[in-house]
């Protein structure tokens, strides 16, 4: 006898649902017992993890600080994702849109025009969408893997940052520290409160989710793209063609991340370094998933992986473990996803072998 994995024949609707809560209770488990290892009191731990970052309203602005530009970049990769078109590099996307936005924000003749925050989302949309196109072009005339060539160009990304903040475009005013000069009052998002970090830049992501409803939900192209996923021979036979759906798919996710780049900058941190993002490009992947490439889900998924991200300094500041711990929980549930998507879609069947 022997077991071999054969596709089902209907996945569960169902059970596709329920899988990111399921990847969420195994992954509350499976930390509870890293916690545990570690010497310290599972409940305490999960408590100022998951809890003790939302009790005030500064941890309220700062979580949903965090989770706009997770929730955007999600959308974003979601179009393509659904068109099995892999863009793994919105980190990269996101650098250079930072990069453009903020060159704008430096260098345009007038800093008190009302043009230059305008000026600066369409630079940041621009930059994410040509550092896209490259996997674009390369995937649909030349067949090459769009995971290995957005990932590659991410690094690419993060080194020409490094170069500008520390060569061409570093404030000479700054003390030597690898920044750039802050930008003029002109190239911020207005903040709701100056009590609080929460910008307007949320309502950025406010229409990034609606619009990416309205494409995959409500218009013909995004059926197509759907069904280029889900049926690749079909789309084929159809008419539709793969090329398309790869420039659709990347483009989208490139101008979702460098929206998001800039919005980092002109919103939080008003200045150029190389601590842009934390990893929003990569988290934003798994959140994704959780939302199951649905525009509402991902709302819920963004929300998710930014309370990692809180609760990761909030445990380093008051049990004084290490940060990292918000990578760890971001793989475990990862990994929990994966499964869970695994035996949705096949199973296990045991095979007798016949003497």
């Amino acid at each position: 006898m022997r077991f071999k994995i054969e596709q089902r024949p209907e996945p569960s609707a169902a059970m596709r649902l329920a899988a990111p809560l399921v990847a969420i209770m195994l992954t509350l488990l499976v930390g509870s017992i890293l916690f545990a290892a570690l010497g310290q009191d599972p409940l305490q731990t999960l408590q100022a993890f998951f809890i003790a970052p939302l009790n005030s309203l500064n941890g309220v602005s700062e979580w949903l600080l965090k989770a706009s530009p997770l929730i955007l970049i999600a959308c974003g990769l979601a179009v393509g994702f659904r068109a099995n078109v892999w863009n793994i590099g919105a980190e990269g996307q996101l650098i250079v849109g930072a990069i453009a936005a903020c060159g704008v924000g430096l260098f345009y003749p007038d800093p008190e025009s009302r043009l230059l925050l305008p000026l600066m989302i369409l630079a940041g949309a621009l930059a994410g969408m040509a550092w896209a196109a490259i996997p674009a072009f390369l995937r649909a005339r030349m067949n090459t893997n769009e995971i290995l060539v957005t990932l590659m160009l991410t690094y690419i990304a993060g080194l020409l940052l490094s170069w500008l903040v520390h060569g061409p475009w570093r404030d000479p005013a700054g003390f030597n520290y690898p920044q750039t000069a802050l930008l003029p009052p002109a190239a911020m998002f207005p903040v709701f409160d100056d009590a609080y970090r929460l910008n307007t830049s949320i309502i950025l992501t406010v229409i990034g989710v609606i619009a990416m409803w309205l494409f995959t939900d409500r218009s013909f192209l995004g059926y197509k793209m759907s069904v280029s996923g889900a049926a690749p021979l079909a789309a084929r036979y159809a008419g539709f063609r793969e090329s398309a759906a790869v420039w659709t798919g990347l483009l989208a996710g490139g101008a979702a991340a460098g929206i998001s780049g800039m919005a980092e900058l002109s919103g939080p941190l008003g200045q150029l370094s190389p601590q842009i993002s934390p990893g929003y490009g990569f988290a934003a992947i798994i959140v994704a998933f959780i939302g199951r490439l649905n525009a509402f889900g991902i709302v819920f998924g963004g929300l998710l992986m930014s309370l990692l991200f809180l609760g990761g300094e909030s445990v380093q500041l008051t049990l004084g473990l290490t940060s990292s711990l918000t990578r760890i929980f971001q793989g475990i549930l990862l990994f929990f996803l994966l499964a869970a998507d695994f035996f949705i879609f096949y199973r296990f069947s045991l095979v007798r072998e016949h003497a």
